[in-house]
């Protein structure tokens, strides 16, 4: 069994960006806007909070791969690559955490 990836979903939403909004939620969402699919990011990740805390973990994993489509279309409609966010991901491995926090107060 192939290993599904974050990759395997921007390809996917890219995919899908070019279809109708009639047949493609993705479309759909995108023809909103940058401040709706950010509205609906956020909704998304308040729901993954929720179920963070409670104890049916089934529901936690469902709600993740939600948040994870809806970021992913957040990011489609701003134009940003994953590929972009991997490299600042990237560059901050290269310290703790806590450094790399610290170091954005200062910028």
């Amino acid at each position: 069994m192939s290993r599904f990836t974050l990759h395997d979903l921007a390809a996917i939403i890219d995919a899908r960006a070019t279809a109708g909004a009639e047949v493609s939620y993705t479309r759909k969402l995108l023809d909103k806007g940058p401040s709706q699919c950010a509205k609906k990011m956020g909704e998304e990740a308040v729901e993954t909070v929720i179920a963070a805390v409670g104890t049916d973990r089934d529901h936690l994993i469902s709600e993740s791969a939600d948040l994870l489509f809806h970021l992913l279309v957040l990011l489609k409609s701003r134009d940003v690559r994953l590929e972009e966010v991997e490299a600042a991901l990237g560059k901050r491995t290269g310290q703790s955490g806590l450094e790399e926090k610290a170091s954005r107060k200062t910028e």
